[in-house]
């Protein structure tokens, strides 16, 4: 699956989430979101690293909560570029991919 179909499915989603919860999405609510989302990662990347309460979760569980929040990272800044208008495909190619050569 290519990024632009992957955030056109990300983001029906997203507007199911936040219809249900009556979320008026805008540009702050993009950066926040991706900001709460970044928190939950480093709380779970702790956890994995035994640098925080594992709240009886096993090992399996924290690194299976773990690749999640890397998803739900991933996820919310395929959204913030979208309604920012940002190529992602475009910019990766124009500021990593560059150095591939």
């Amino acid at each position: 699956m290519d990024i632009k179909t992957l955030s056109e499915e990300v983001e029906k989603v997203s507007l199911i989430y936040t219809d249900k919860f009556g979320i008026t999405r805008d540009n702050n609510w993009f950066v926040l979101k991706l900001q709460e989302e970044v928190g939950e990662l480093t709380q779970s990347y702790l956890m994995l690293e035994g640098q925080a309460r594992k709240k009886g979760k096993s090992e399996k569980e924290l690194k299976a909560d773990f690749a999640k929040e890397v998803a739900d990272v991933f996820c919310h800044v395929l959204l913030l570029a979208k309604f920012n208008d940002i190529e992602l495909d475009k910019e990766i190619k124009d500021k990593w991919l560059v150095w591939n050569k």
